[in-house]
C-alpha cells in the first residue's frame, strides 16, 4: 500500500527524508521505500510516522481527508 501523504506531510514540514529517516530510527533508503510506494511501512512506523505529524492513521491511510486528531489542535 502506498501512502502518497507521508511526503506532502514532509514536505510541509520541511524535514528532509534523511531527517524523517532520523526520527523513525530507520536508514534513508527505507524511508523512500515507503514515500515511492515500493517498500510496506511496518504498523509500528506507520504509527510512528503519525505521530511525527500529529495527525491519524486514516489521513495518512486516505480513508478520510480531516487532518488533525479529534481534539488536537495543528
Amino acid at each position: 500500500m502506498q501512502f502518497k501523504r507521508i511526503r506532502e506531510l514532509r514536505l510541509e514540514q520541511h524535514l528532509t527524508q534523511r531527517q524523517m529517516a532520523e526520527l523513525l530510527q530507520i536508514g534513508r533508503s527505507t524511508y523512500s521505500g515507503y514515500e515511492r510506494g515500493t517498500s510496506d511501512i511496518p504498523l509500528e512506523v506507520i504509527c510512528d510516522i503519525a505521530d511525527i505529524h500529529r495527525t491519524s492513521l486514516d489521513y495518512l491511510t486516505g480513508f478520510t481527508d480531516q487532518r488533525t486528531l479529534f481534539g488536537m489542535e495543528k
